[in-house]
């Protein structure tokens, strides 16, 4: 059974407007979830809502929003006040302008939903959109209200569909320049340089993400068949923690060796280049601690 669709509405290029509707991209159907039961009775459990001072639980219908203004003082806001507001990109996506994606900084994009024709009559109409961004390139501007919130959003070509982008705004994203500007700057070792890149290059592949596994979800799905099984849970070892590194070239020296289990050429030459212009103990000089994290 077809998912059904996050948002419907209508995608407008200038004059041209078709019927859309919006699909989820990405699932967690299949991640494991856990109910919250009561321990005596086996029974499961609900959330219920209750009055902060009286602890009584409070019915839907004395349920409302309310806004605090000041300490204490809240401003209530009724759902059908909230239902009454009503802006163009509630049901309408129109397309504002025209980037090129790689324009975009990668922090700002959020969540990717499908966009695909509501209706046979929409069709042709959306084939022209789409053909219009793949043959610029472009990646169309836009509004969206999802979940209450008008969110920004670029649209792109995508196979025979489209593809949206909801994008985080610009107040909400923190600016790397401020988390990094404690970062001292190094005076980093071109030799040791040279080993971290002969690393990189050696683990070097396509981009695959049908390789992607999460560990802790399979470590909790055999627990739940050990368990329904009446067996023993099976004892997971924790990962061995990192220690400090004392010496960076040597660490940098062992990667390579434990890649093929010897040092090669790429392992050997900036020990040799090293030797010949450093002392021993000017190598030492250059080691770097790292804390771990």
């Amino acid at each position: 059974m077809p998912a059904r669709p996050a948002w419907r509405g209508y995608l407008k290029l200038s004059l041209v407007t078709c019927g859309v509707e919006l699909s989820n991209a990405t699932t967690s159907a299949e991640k494991v979830s856990f109910r919250i039961i009561n321990r005596k009775t086996g029974n499961t459990v609900k959330r219920q809502y209750v009055d902060a001072e009286s602890g009584k639980p409070i019915g839907d219908k004395d349920e409302v929003k309310g806004y605090e203004i000041e300490k204490d003082d809240y401003l209530l806001i009724e759902e059908d006040e909230i239902e009454a507001l009503q802006i163009e990109s509630e049901h309408t996506i129109n397309l504002d302008g025209f980037v090129h994606k790689s324009e975009i900084d990668r922090i700002y994009l959020d969540t990717p939903y499908y966009l695909t024709p509501s209706d046979k009559v929409s069709e042709e109409a959306f084939a022209v959109i789409r053909e219009a961004l793949a043959e610029k390139k472009m990646a169309g501007l836009s509004r969206i209200v999802l979940y209450r919130r008008e969110r920004p959003a670029i649209i792109e070509a995508l196979g025979k569909g489209m593809l949206l982008t909801t994008l985080r705004y610009d107040n909400t994203v923190r600016k790397a320049s401020a988390v990094f500007e404690e970062i001292e700057d190094v005076d980093v070792d071109e030799e040791m340089v040279d080993l971290a890149t002969t690393v990189v290059n050696r683990r070097t592949a396509k981009f695959d993400p049908s390789k992607f596994e999460d560990s802790y979800e399979n470590a909790l799905l055999e627990l739940i068949r050990a368990k329904k099984a009446g067996r023993k849970p099976p004892v997971v070892k924790a990962a061995p923690k990192e220690s400090n590194v004392v010496n960076l070239f040597d660490a940098l020296r062992q990667s390579l060796a434990s890649e093929d289990g010897s040092e090669d050429d790429a392992g050997r030459k900036p020990a040799k280049r090293r030797a010949a212009k450093t002392s021993a103990g000017k190598r030492g000089s250059t080691s770097t601690k790292h804390k771990s994290a």
